[in-house]
Parts: C-alpha cells; sequence; structure tokens
C-alpha cells in the first residue's frame, strides 16, 4: 500500500506581531498538488501578511512552513523562489518601458558569446518568450511590444506568465482580477486554470468573490489575523462566505444598534 504523497504547502502556527499590532496569531494554511486555494478576509485580517511569508517577503516570528513535506525556512523572496514559490503582487512589479520578453526574463537574460564578447541573445529571448506565453494561452501579438501599450489584463497574464516562468510549484496571486475588464478577468481566470491544471498550487488573494467560485477548489476565510472558517466551493456560496467575512462586524454593529433602538424606544 503506498504512502499519501505530502501536501504541496503546509503552514501551521504562523504568527506575527508588528509592536502591539498582533497581524497573524496561529494561523494554518494547507494547499494539494493543482489545487486552487481562495484566501479571503476583509481588510486587515492578515491574508496578505500570510501570503507575503509564504514567499519570503516576511519573516515570521513563529511557525512553520513545509513545502512537500519538507520543513523550509525562507529569509527572502530568493529564498523561496529556490523552493519554487512565487508571487505575483498587485502592483505587478513589471517595467513599462521594457518590452514582454524583457519583462519576462528580467534578470536573467539569455547571452551568447560573439568573438569572446558576451552579447544579449535577443532572438533566443523573444523565441522562448512567445513559445512560453502559448504554452499558457497567452496571446500577445508581439514580444517586442513594451509593457506600457498593453492592457490592464495583458499586463496581468505577463506578470503571472513571468511568475510561472521560474517553474513554481506554488504560485500565490494578489488581487490579479482588480480593476480589469469583464472579458479581461476571464482571460486571467482561464490563465489560473491553465497553470493549476500542470500541477501548479495556486492561491488567490481576491475580494471578487465571484471569481472564487470559477477558478477555486477550497476557500479560507481570515479575521483579524486568525483562521474562522473553511469550505470546499461545492458547498458554500457567496452568502455565506460574506457572512464569514463581515459576521462577527455586522452582528455586533447590530447589537450595538438594537440595544440604543431599544433604549431610545423606552417611555
Amino acid at each position: 500500500m503506498s504512502a499519501t504523497p505530502p501536501d504541496r504547502v503546509r503552514m501551521t502556527g504562523i504568527s506575527k506581531r508588528y509592536g502591539p499590532i498582533q497581524t497573524l496569531a496561529e494561523v494554518d494554511l494547507w494547499l494539494a498538488p493543482g489545487e486552487v486555494l481562495g484566501l479571503v478576509g476583509d481588510n486587515g485580517a492578515g491574508k496578505s501578511t500570510l501570503s507575503k511569508v509564504l514567499s519570503g517577503a516576511v519573516v515570521p516570528d513563529s511557525g512553520t512552513i513545509e513545502i512537500d513535506g519538507r520543513e523550509v525556512r525562507f529569509a527572502s523572496p530568493a529564498d523561496a523562489r529556490a523552493a519554487h514559490v512565487e508571487m505575483v503582487y498587485q502592483d505587478l512589479s513589471l517595467c513599462d518601458t521594457v518590452d514582454v520578453a524583457g519583462n519576462i526574463f528580467l534578470g536573467r537574460e539569455p547571452v551568447k558569446s560573439l568573438g569572446g564578447v558576451r552579447l544579449l541573445d535577443k532572438r533566443r529571448m523573444h523565441d522562448e518568450a512567445k513559445a512560453m506565453l502559448e504554452k499558457l494561452g497567452i496571446v500577445i501579438a508581439d514580444t517586442r511590444l513594451k509593457v506600457e501599450n498593453l492592457s490592464g489584463g495583458q499586463r496581468q497574464s505577463i506578470a503571472i506568465g513571468r511568475a510561472a516562468s521560474f517553474d513554481p510549484k506554488v504560485l500565490i496571486m494578489d488581487e490579479p482580477t482588480a480593476a480589469l475588464a469583464v472579458a479581461e478577468v476571464e482571460a486571467v481566470l482561464d490563465l489560473i486554470r491553465t497553470v493549476s491544471a500542470r500541477g501548479v498550487s495556486v492561491i488567490l488573494i481576491t475580494h471578487r468573490l465571484q471569481d472564487l467560485f470559477l477558478v477555486c477548489d477550497r476557500i479560507q476565510v481570515m479575521y483579524e489575523g486568525r483562521n474562522v472558517a473553511e469550505r470546499h466551493v461545492a458547498d458554500t456560496n457567496i452568502e455565506e462566505v460574506v457572512n464569514l467575512i463581515v459576521g462577527r462586524k455586522f452582528a455586533a454593529r447590530s447589537a450595538r444598534h438594537g440595544a440604543a433602538d431599544i433604549e431610545g424606544a423606552r417611555p
């Protein structure tokens, strides 16, 4: 009988404090190979901090991280990249004045030797960029176009394509469909499906709750730095997810207003 393979990601007891503010408190998260997890919560819930811990941008005060059953410690994004963890930030981190291929290979451009002189191999860079984008189903007319001339959806696709070019096991996406037109949103969601179908585990952080039900397998809800709920997409709906995200605040606010109404109604 074969042993059950380990989770792609397992984060246990992750805590982080900034002065008096407890940003994360004993947070757990797990992710299977090829799974898409929606990580949601109100502003300040801790989801971005948790994702930055996994991507190496933030060092936790306590807790453990395992990738494919092996405990890892990330002191920087370079450490996370070495473990095949990539994150696409909301600001994309693209160079507007550089072309598509240049953004994909930024910092690792292919070179060739000519008479003992090392030169940028532009033909190879553009050929490989075009092939990689086609493999992901990303439609860009010309890899020589500067990123500043692309639409928001195309720019988001390039950022995801660049992350995918590092052969990640885990891809974290922070608000990838924010401020995109409807057609561009669908293109990005298709790209998430393509990446996950290749076995890449995806964490999707989004306020567009409808997107969760189009691409995610599970949803994890955070509130004030803590886990509050986890649901399989097939077992929940938008209304329940909204209640899980804001339920405590809404209940507390309703209770206060109710008490005030009762007080004001007394003769």
